[in-house]
């Protein structure tokens, strides 16, 4: 979906959509009384049921179980679509051919030099930083030359020494309690 920035009913229905969550806070109820967790269903069952009540424990596993492991495709391909499909080539987009180009070899003929099909474009890592969160990792903010790696520190003490000369927390920050319900997007 589109939308443009003066667009503003489009674009929070757009914000609602992608922020919202997996399950709505209206049907998800706690009872501190025996400690359950009650889900009300959307629909009906075949057999009547409505609710399902549970532990704590199973719940946030049955909320665990919704999430991809990473790095997985959510896409799958079958049938002449699949990745080694003999057919795949003559349904698939054709990259155009390159023109052929000559040059002259040692014995004066001319020979074809073929060149490979191009490859799926590449996007370096810092790139795509400065493109999505706007920090660029190839220049200095202060004086605007070149950055490079020198190093990869990988031992805590060393890195905690850094930190501390730098004057900067060696620490992590404690970890923020989760969501305890509402809405996010309350205007």
């Amino acid at each position: 979906m589109r939308c443009a920035g003066h667009e503003r009913d489009k674009l929070e229905r757009l914000a609602r959509y992608v922020a919202r969550p997996a399950l709505a806070f209206e049907r998800v109820r706690y009872d501190e009384g025996n400690g359950h967790v009650t889900l009300q269903l959307k629909t009906p069952w075949r057999d009547g049921t409505t609710h399902l009540r549970m532990s704590p424990l199973e719940f946030m596993q049955r909320l665990a179980a919704l999430v991809p492991p990473a790095r997985l495709h959510l896409t799958r391909f079958h049938g002449v679509l699949a990745p080694n499909a003999r057919l795949r080539p003559l349904v698939i987009p054709a990259v155009p051919p390159a023109p052929e180009k000559t040059s002259a070899g040692e014995g004066g003929e001319a020979a074809a030099v073929v060149s490979l099909p191009r490859r799926a474009s590449y996007v370096p890592w810092g790139k795509l930083l400065r493109r999505v969160f706007k920090i660029d990792l190839a220049h200095c903010p202060c004086c605007g030359g070149t950055l490079r790696i020198i190093a990869a520190i990988m031992e805590r003490e060393t890195i905690e020494r850094i930190l501390n000369h730098l004057k900067l927390p060696a620490q992590a920050p404690p970890r923020t309690p989760a969501f305890a319900g509402g809405d996010l997007l309350a205007v």
